[in-house]
């Protein structure tokens, strides 16, 4: 029997958490995909979460769910459902991500700024950094009136590991017949980079028209690339930006290279952030 696929919605009911709950169910519906939006109860006390208070609680969350799928499940050609979890909010949105082999996460995040963001400062930002699947973050302030991704920016820089998103990004990009511009950055006049850019921007292109997908190529030099790449998704309109995490694990700390981290808390568009392939390779399914 063939497994339903699943989008995972982090949600916590506010304005920013129904935003991403309306861009996922625009992927649901052109990926034939069912949505679990999950809440996340994080303990405030030692108190039981059968006292009085827990129940009343649990109940308030249950009846905020209920009136969330009457007025979406008619917008969503599958099924909405729902889960509540107990826990740090970024660990059971991961773990149940990863339980119900989840095809990706859509988190709404506010960014953060100054000190804050050497840090992992958010669930979202937390969320990218821990999950074994891709995550999509997406801003309140988002605005997408035609409710298509058109356009999606594949940023190409000279890393071993920018390529590795170019597959699922593909598969999204055909999902939508999307656009996809491949546009390789470099903050550097070195000539090696440049041609390593070239290079790997050509193949990422080749690989994405062979699958029959609309793309162009483009380069943009620039001081800083996260800037660059924004400033270049808004010139274009575009609804979707797809970056790798350049991730670092140890025992001790989760953190996202300096080039994700910016863009997961500073783009005013719609951010799909991939784990390198020996991070996440076996658990990720395709689209």
């Amino acid at each position: 029997m063939k497994k339903e696929k699943l989008i995972l919605v982090a949600i916590d009911f506010s304005k920013c958490s129904i935003k991403a709950l309306e861009y996922a169910i625009c992927f649901a519906n052109e990926m034939n995909s069912n949505i679990l939006m999950v809440y996340v109860d994080k303990p405030q006390s030692t108190e039981s979460v059968y006292s009085r208070r827990g129940s009343e609680y649990m109940e308030k969350i249950n009846k905020l769910f209920e009136k969330t799928i009457k007025k979406y499940q008619s917008q969503l050609k599958g099924k909405l459902d729902y889960k509540i979890r107990k826990g740090k909010v970024y660990v059971e949105i991961c773990n149940q991500a990863k339980y119900s082999d989840a095809q990706f996460i859509v988190a709404g995040t506010h960014g953060v700024s100054g000190f804050e963001e050497f840090w992992i400062g958010s669930n979202a930002y937390k969320i990218v950094t821990y999950a074994t699947c891709p995550v999509i973050t997406i801003r309140e302030s988002f605005i997408w009136n035609h409710k298509h991704i058109k356009k999606i920016i594949l940023p190409i820089d000279s890393s071993m590991e920018t390529r590795q998103k170019v597959k699922f990004t593909t598969e999204l990009a055909k999902c939508f017949n999307s656009e996809v511009h491949v546009l390789g950055v470099y903050s550097t006049t070195v000539k090696e980079v440049k041609n390593i850019v070239e290079s790997y921007s050509k193949q990422a292109l080749d690989y994405i028209e062979q699958a029959g997908v609309k793309c162009e190529r483009h380069f943009k030099s620039c001081e800083n690339i996260t800037d660059g790449v924004i400033e270049y998704a808004k010139e274009n309109r575009a609804e979707l930006i797809a970056i790798m995490t350049d991730q670092e694990k140890s025992p001790k700390n989760l953190w996202l290279g300096a080039y994700a981290q910016q863009m997961v808390n500073h783009s005013p568009i719609p951010v799909l952030s991939i784990q390198s392939k020996a991070i996440y390779d076996e658990q990720v399914k395709a689209v």
